[in-house]
């Protein structure tokens, strides 16, 4: 198992904060999933937000383009890099050699200009959100992009994995799980996947969430029909496998348990 902690890159700096805000939608694992995440910002748009926050592993799919056009596109955006990125920008440079079809194919789909725009994302952020305070967002946790952080997590291991950073509230991704807990004296919220969520309800439910004063943890319908036929449409190698998970994912007892026992996953 690989444990190495992929924390924020040397170019990087001290952690960027904004706000104050008032409102905060957050989404997370678009894995480039285009008629989810259309769906999801038509409802983010009606909810009177001041701004939207990505959780990574945003564009590793069928449609990278075009999920950048629509994120970039957004008046008030901020975004944090997942192992998906990070995987786009080190086998596009050659750091990194794919080890599936797959992980050849999909950084070929991003044109040079959603390359660019993902290698400037960074590891995390924390925005200041009216009712909650400073807010940390990151992908896996705050320590690394592959930690995975569940409803089950040990307060032990969260207190561990939240040392170096102060914010009572943490907002993390990866796990393709939605929950809202308080464990080891912190808020672990994760607003679940948009693209490719593992839950127990019907296809074509896109999870997200949105922050302030509270946390209010949110559910879109979208056209899932679109979200199939992307897949055989690009050549994407891994159609097959995605329209299953789209069709019936795994429940989130079996993620978490699986989750628990491996805690790092790339």
């Amino acid at each position: 198992m690989d444990t190495t902690l992929y924390g924020p890159r040397a170019w990087e700096g001290p952690t960027r904060r904004y706000g104050p805000m008032r409102r905060v939608a957050v989404v997370s694992d678009v894995h480039a999933n285009v008629p989810a995440l259309t769906a999801v910002l038509a409802e983010i748009e009606g909810a009177g937000v001041d701004l939207v926050v990505s959780c990574g592993d945003l564009t590793w799919g069928a449609e990278p383009d075009r999920t950048v056009e629509l994120m970039a596109g957004l008046p008030r955006a901020l975004f944090v890099r997942g192992n998906g990125e990070r995987a786009v920008v080190d086998i596009h440079r050659g750091v990194r050699r794919p080890s599936t079809e797959r992980e050849a194919w999909v950084p070929r789909q991003h044109s040079d200009a959603s390359v660019a725009f993902v290698a400037g994302i960074p590891f995390s952020v924390v925005v200041d959100v009216v009712g909650l305070g400073p807010v940390r967002f990151c992908h896996g946790s705050p320590r690394g992009d592959t930690e995975l952080v569940t409803p089950a997590t040990p307060a032990g291991r969260f207190a561990e994995l939240a040392a170096d950073v102060e914010e009572a509230v943490i907002v993390t991704g990866h796990t393709h799980l939605q929950f809202d807990r308080t464990v080891a004296g912190r808020r672990s919220v994760n607003p679940g996947s948009v693209g490719l969520p593992f839950h127990e309800g019907p296809p074509g439910t896109a999870f997200w969430a949105l922050l302030g004063p509270d946390v209010e943890l949110r559910q879109t319908s979208y056209d899932v029909d679109a979200a199939r036929a992307a897949g055989p449409r690009t050549g994407d190698p891994a159609a097959e496998r995605i329209t299953a998970l789209l069709n019936s994912p795994p429940t989130p007892a079996e993620i978490t348990s699986d989750a628990e026992a491996r805690v790092f996953s790339d």
